[in-house]
């Protein structure tokens, strides 16, 4: 059988179903793919940010720095 058309075989029977049971079955869904992992959030890798702003600033005060990126925006 065709994915599409299973896929919407599958719907239709959910549509079918009461609400409640429709959650349980989302919660069954959610519980399944967190385990598969596909779920899972990436931890932000804030060591690879260390060391980009150096030599940004180039021994100007950080609000005379600030001051002239607001006045860039205008």
């Amino acid at each position: 059988m065709n994915k599409t058309l299973e896929l919407e075989k599958i719907e239709k029977q959910i549509e079918s179903l009461q609400p409640k049971d429709q959650l349980k079955l989302v919660e069954r869904i959610a519980a399944l793919l967190r385990k598969s992992g596909l779920s899972v959030k990436k931890e932000l890798e804030w060591s690879g940010l260390y060391g980009l702003g150096k030599g940004l600033w180039d021994n100007e005060d950080a609000q005379s720095y600030v001051d002239r990126l607001r006045e860039d925006r205008v």
